[in-house]
């Protein structure tokens, strides 16, 4: 009785399927996690740059709006 060939296509999907896990586990290992304090640091930045962003837009939004107000008057 002739056996089955095995699909080598099959087997090449299953392989790259666990190195491609076995690759992320790897880069992982490569990475440098910030400390408490950087981590604290960096949040704080992030949120005084948005503070900083949305009151700048929110200037230009009632300049504009009183621009406005005064052209169609």
């Amino acid at each position: 009785m002739a056996q089955k060939a095995k699909n080598p296509k099959v087997q090449d999907t299953k392989g790259r399927f666990f190195k491609f896990f076995r690759d992320i586990k790897n880069e992982l290992k490569k990475v440098i996690w910030p400390t408490k304090t950087q981590l604290i640091n960096n949040t704080l930045t992030v949120l005084f740059m948005c503070l900083i962003l949305g009151a700048f837009i929110w200037a230009i939004d009632q300049g504009l709006n009183l621009l406005r107000a005064l052209i169609y008057v």
